[in-house]
């Protein structure tokens, strides 16, 4: 099967929200990201990514309730572990739920899902949204204890977060490379569809493509950073394009 595209389009709303904040209902009210949505479509991206986070930093639940009917693509709805966002993943019905950690401080996710140590209240999230038709990914380092935690919960996939790759330097770079292929090797092991995403840009793209057994990247800002000055469609074409080099 070749490597498949998931495109991030939360920045997209980051914009958005630093010039109309609430008002995002506006018709006005720009960039949009339903706009993101078709024109990552047009450069052939093979799902989208949203994260509506509990303090709406940027996507609101009118862009996922929009992106959802307008744009004929998988929707990959990454979501804390709440009542507050099962509740709109149950409403919602994305074709996939990705599991993701959240605190306030943050700018983006910063690290993995702890699917050890949250294991009871993970894996109810896990059965409620699976009982709704939504197959669940959770955002996990690239550590053999959280994928066998993974496994045990009974989601279908993981999404290896590739940001301490993206931020190594050095000797450090093989090193981290090392941990996801070995991660990659454990996740297809345990029956886990592989997924990765976080930091991962136009340049590293290349040595990302040696990690096995992956099914899907997920890429957000770099596309998103790229979009500013070629388009977005071009963008995620540029990217699409990379990714064909995966072998198969």
């Amino acid at each position: 099967m070749p490597l498949l595209l998931g495109v991030n389009i939360d920045h997209i709303a980051t914009l958005r929200q630093a010039r109309y904040a609430q008002a995002y209902e506006s018709t006005n009210a720009e960039p949009s990201p339903v706009d993101a949505g078709h024109d990552a479509l047009a450069g052939r991206a093979d799902s989208l990514t949203i994260h509506v986070r509990g303090d709406r930093r940027h996507m609101q639940e009118n862009d996922a309730f929009r992106i959802r009917a307008e744009i004929p693509l998988p929707l990959n709805f990454e979501m804390g572990v709440t009542e507050e966002m099962l509740a709109i993943a149950l409403k919602l019905k994305p074709d996939f739920a990705c599991l993701v950690p959240e605190t306030r401080m943050e700018i983006t996710t910063e690290g993995g899902l702890d699917v050890a140590a949250g294991f009871d209240k993970i894996r109810m999230a896990v059965a409620r949204l699976q009982d709704a038709g939504i197959k669940v990914s959770l955002f996990i380092d690239p550590d053999l204890k959280q994928i066998e935690s993974a496994r045990e919960t009974g989601a279908e996939m993981i999404e290896l977060h590739t940001g301490c790759f993206a931020n190594a330097t050095g000797d450090a770079v093989e090193t981290e490379l090392q941990r996801l292929i070995n991660a990659a090797h454990a996740g297809h092991a345990s029956a886990l569809q592989v997924n990765a995403g976080h930091g991962i840009n136009y340049t590293n793209i290349k040595i990302i493509l040696k990690i096995p057994h992956l099914a899907e990247l997920n890429i957000g800002h770099s596309i998103v950073a790229r979009a500013m000055r070629v388009g977005m469609t071009t963008a995620v074409r540029e990217m699409k394009e990379l990714i064909t080099l995966y072998p198969a």
